[in-house]
């Protein structure tokens, strides 16, 4: 259960996830890794930033294994 703030799925960014076929790999991120995608997104204070955000978490859940671009394991091992 996450204790910090919880951010809802922005609609925009929702289409952009099912756009390109990553509603399925979005959703099997852990609960903190989609928090932080969130926040970290909305934090953003330009759009032009805000979108360099969401293609770096759209890549990163295409690629799989990475997480803010440091490698992730899926949580095994």
């Amino acid at each position: 259960m996450l204790k910090r703030e919880r951010h809802e799925l922005p609609e925009h960014i929702a289409a952009r996830l099912e756009l390109g076929g990553l509603r399925a790999a979005y959703d099997g991120r852990p609960d903190y890794q989609r928090n932080d995608y969130l926040g970290w997104i909305c934090r953003a204070k330009r759009a032009e930033t805000r979108e360099k955000r969401v293609a770096q978490m759209l890549d990163e859940l295409a690629r799989g294994g990475v997480y803010m671009k440091m490698q992730w394991n899926g949580g095994r091992g």
